[in-house]
């Protein structure tokens, strides 16, 4: 069983890498996806009104929402005349050109996507030629083939993440570098991450079978809200991937440690609280961070710490244990947890409109996006900037006499990795207009590439 576990683990992290080219180019499209549709919101609102006074009032706008974004604009609806619910671009223009040719500029507003319920989202030109689009023409797009589905319904920048976690702190744990590349910590580290990504996977697309209507809004390139895969073919791979991920935990050795299943359970039960109905915490401003918070800061990182200490190297232990007695689990985990503060808050920035909609009262929705922005930018800055500090201190002036080379340029390593990163995170934000969707997605996915460098650099945090 131990050597099915082991090439399982092996094929399932050759996929992630393999598939990571793909990730990328997905997610450069898909932040420009989102801009437009952000962007394309407010713009809208603005053309809408200036054509309804030019041509003669096709078309309705009625504020039907009393929501507020950090008390400032109202989210509104567009509401046409049932007689005018799917007028096309090419009849629009006609119109205009017989009754106020003189007074109408010749770009034309498609409001196709315009139905007696729906949100218009778009704002293109009209075709070159006078030519009619049809709408089924306009939105058809080709489909990916199933696993490309599939590692896009991963939500791969989280899974990544936890990629990355496991074998990180499976050195960090280790009592000389020589342990941390033995072939028990390898086998560690393998067993772990078979069921940690399946509970990440289970936890990333339960979220997204939840909020479907919200992500039509926020996030429509994600698989279920694109059409690309179907509420019931998600039911059954979340199910599957919450079976499997406990099953491996109970493994009846020192790889079922205590403290992997601590990860495991943990991270399912406070995803499930989080998503799903009738708790369902991402209502909760501080229930939702706290949430995040405790996976990436103390379940993730002292629950896969305590499992190697048990299953690599032979220390059998507790998370708590390793909470109150390992300083480096518990430095590890503040800094993650306070990461994971920046992460959980600064992904509702982006999604401002569908989260005021579906009354999911975020810290963004009820004090703003710019003051969210700002203080998750600030705060994270002066997390990197301190650890900085602190490994320039500990190697420099700490106790010479007890400090080896190694461990001060281990430490000197960590501490210019550390400057490093808080000045990207200054540089980055400089030019992002925090109430552009787009850009702050952006700026979101940089932050993420920070946390992925912040575990490549831990195994030197000594």
């Amino acid at each position: 069983m131990l050597l099915n576990a082991v090439v399982g683990g092996c094929s399932l992290f050759s996929f992630i890498l393999m598939m990571l080219m793909n990730d990328m180019s997905f997610a450069f499209q898909s932040s420009q996806a989102n801009n437009l549709s952000h962007r394309g919101v407010g713009v809208l609102w603005n053309n809408i009104g200036k054509h309804h006074r030019q041509c003669g009032g096709l078309y309705q706008i009625s504020a039907i929402s009393t929501n507020t974004i950090g008390g400032g604009k109202k989210m509104t609806k567009i509401v046409t005349p049932p007689n005018h619910a799917l007028l096309s671009s090419s009849y629009l223009a006609s119109h205009r050109r017989r009754r106020h040719h003189h007074r109408c500029k010749k770009s034309q507003l498609n409001v196709a996507d315009v139905t007696t319920s729906g949100i218009a989202v778009s704002d293109e030109d009209e075709p070159s030629g006078g030519e009619k689009t049809a709408p089924a023409q306009q939105n058809k797009t080709k489909r990916d083939a199933f696993p490309l589905v599939l590692w896009r319904f991963t939500r791969p920048h989280t899974l990544i993440g936890s990629a990355l976690a496991i074998p990180a702190l499976h050195i960090l744990a280790a009592p000389t570098y020589q342990q941390a590349f033995s072939t028990a910590a390898a086998t560690s580290t393998l067993f772990a991450m078979i069921p940690s990504l399946l509970m990440n996977l289970y936890i990333t697309g339960l979220n997204q079978i939840t909020d479907v209507e919200i992500d039509k809004i926020n996030k429509p390139q994600l698989p279920i809200a694109a059409g690309d895969l179907s509420i019931g073919s998600a039911n059954v791979i979340v199910i599957m991937s919450l079976i499997l991920s406990l099953a491996m935990g109970m493994v009846p050795s020192t790889l079922g440690s205590q403290g992997l299943n601590v990860a495991l359970w943990g991270s399912g039960i406070l995803g499930t609280l989080y998503s799903l109905s009738p708790f369902r915490l991402k209502r909760f401003p501080l229930l939702a961070a706290f949430c995040i918070v405790a996976v990436r800061g103390a379940v993730i990182n002292a629950g896969f710490f305590a499992h190697a200490m048990t299953a690599a190297y032979g220390v059998e232990t507790t998370v708590l244990d390793c909470l109150r007695n390992n300083a480096r689990c518990l430095l590890s985990s503040l800094f993650f947890a306070i990461f994971g503060i920046v992460i959980a808050l600064m992904k509702d920035v982006p999604d401002a409109i569908g989260d005021a909609q579906f009354n999911i009262r975020s810290f963004t929705v009820r004090i703003g996006q710019i003051k969210v922005f700002t203080a998750m930018r600030r705060l994270l800055t002066g997390l990197f900037f301190g650890v900085g500090l602190g490994f320039v201190q500990s190697a420099f002036f700490g106790t010479k006499d007890t400090i080896s080379l190694t461990l001060r340029c281990c430490r000197i390593i960590v501490a210019l990795c550390a400057f490093g990163a808080g000045l990207s995170v200054r540089k980055e934000a400089q030019n992002v207009n925090a109430e552009d969707s787009g850009e702050v997605y952006k700026y979101y996915m940089h932050l993420w590439k920070l946390f992925y460098a912040s575990y490549l650099v831990l195994p030197f945090a000594r």
